[in-house]
């Protein structure tokens, strides 16, 4: 695993085009949804719209940690991005917080130029014209255990912006019945959208970097009842997975 250590940058002027980025980390792979064990190289930005109860990555959306976070150009991602690629186009998958929030679009097209292909996983909250020149849009709409709610009218503001370029998905952190129906709910109104389901992580973010806790058994029992839980309801759509690197490395930041 490279982790990148954000340089000290020589002021940046803050306008239209600047991204807070709270780490740019990899190559590693993809642990989760469609590119699941794709090497991937993950530029993690900072703030997010969302508050939800099992977030593990506060460190990205908490306002408190925003000192933490680097007001980068397109260009200056890029040239990170190419260090830890060594130069090799690779998938850079753009997460958060909620990467929707931020102007990506310059980033994005810069990076295609490059011959780099770009990864989104939002919650479906704020759509963006640029979503069109992903390759994967991942919308991840968060379910009752998050205690946030879904505006659905956003949701397929954001779907109608991505339009039939990018490989749209549906993802769904799934802890219960509530849960599972709540993804069952959304699953028909996009009938269209591949479904992706993964049994949901209690374990908080650790108190350091070195600290990898998980709950394991609790993980593994909800992958099993997620299973069972499919082929009950003859679901045979849905593809059910594991967070791939939280098995790995838990809650651990850069990966």
């Amino acid at each position: 695993m490279t982790a990148l250590v954000l340089p000290a940058m020589h002021p940046v002027t803050l306008d239209a085009t600047t991204i807070r980025i709270s780490e740019i980390f990899g190559p590693t792979i993809q642990g989760e949804g469609a590119l699941i064990g794709k090497p991937t190289v993950f530029v993690r930005t900072g703030g997010c719209d969302y508050r939800c109860s099992w977030c593990d990555t506060l460190h990205a959306v908490d306002s408190a940690y925003r000192h933490d976070w680097t007001p980068m150009t397109p260009e200056a991602i890029m040239m990170q991005v190419e260090i830890l690629s060594g130069g090799q186009p690779i998938t850079i998958s753009l997460s958060g917080g909620n990467p929707a929030i931020q102007p990506l679009g310059d980033l994005i097209a810069l990076g295609r130029q490059m011959g780099y292909r770009f990864a989104l996983e939002t919650q479906g909250s704020i759509a963006k014209d640029w979503f069109a020149d992903l390759d994967i849009l991942t919308l991840s709409p968060k379910p009752p255990s998050s205690g946030m709610e879904t505006d659905l009218e956003a949701l397929d503001a954001c779907i109608a912006a991505a339009g039939i370029n990018p490989r749209s998905v549906l993802k769904f952190v799934v802890f219960d019945d509530e849960d599972y129906a709540y993804a069952r709910s959304i699953a028909n109104r996009y009938r269209d959208l591949d479904v992706y389901l993964q049994p949901g992580n209690h374990t908080p973010p650790p108190p350091s970097e070195t600290d990898a806790l998980i709950d394991m058994d609790g993980i593994m029992t909800r992958m099993r009842w997620l299973i069972d839980k499919v082929g009950a309801d003859r679901w045979f759509s849905a593809t059910v997975l594991p967070q791939l690197h939280t098995l790995i490395w838990g809650n651990l930041r850069g990966v």
